[in-house]
């Protein structure tokens, strides 16, 4: 099995974002899944079809997703559209104001591929502390896990 993580990580705390998340999937108890990292402006259409599940980690700028990750998702959208359904996928968003309009954006692509939401977003305003890099490590140990046979 695949996770792919496709992930923005302009800030230093998106970085410990996506550190923790990578920690959390790699955990040694998950056994039987590869962990494949792209950057948001680098990943292919053959990405998400090699993949089993996915995280998405992204800044949210002005009350939105990311360019690099909407750019992901406006390139490989239809190629990926009906192949993929099914499969499990989480997110995580950094935003220093509101970050609903990210969600909202995120939850609409990822329904209209048909994606499962397999955990909660995890949020973070401000710099992450020990509680969200742990909810972090949770998210990406929770989303390899569901990829488990």
């Amino acid at each position: 099995m695949r996770l792919l993580i496709v992930h923005h990580t302009p800030s230093p705390h998106c970085q410990a974002m996506f550190e923790a998340v990578v920690s959390g999937a790699t955990d040694p108890d998950i056994e039987g899944v590869e962990v494949v990292r792209r950057a948001a402006l680098s990943v292919s259409a053959t990405d998400f079809l090699e993949a089993d599940g996915y995280l998405l980690g992204t800044p949210v700028n002005l009350g939105y997703l990311s360019g690099a990750l909407k750019h992901a998702f406006d390139t490989s959208y239809y190629q990926i559209l009906d192949s993929t359904r099914g499969r499990p996928f989480g997110a995580y968003l950094h935003g220093n104001e509101g970050t609903e309009g990210a969600e909202r954006a995120l939850t609409s692509i990822t329904t209209g591929l048909g994606w499962t939401k397999a955990a909660d977003y995890v949020i973070v305003s401000n710099k992450p502390g020990k509680s969200e890099l742990e909810m972090c490590w949770d998210l990406g140990a929770t989303v390899a896990a569901s990829l488990m046979g």
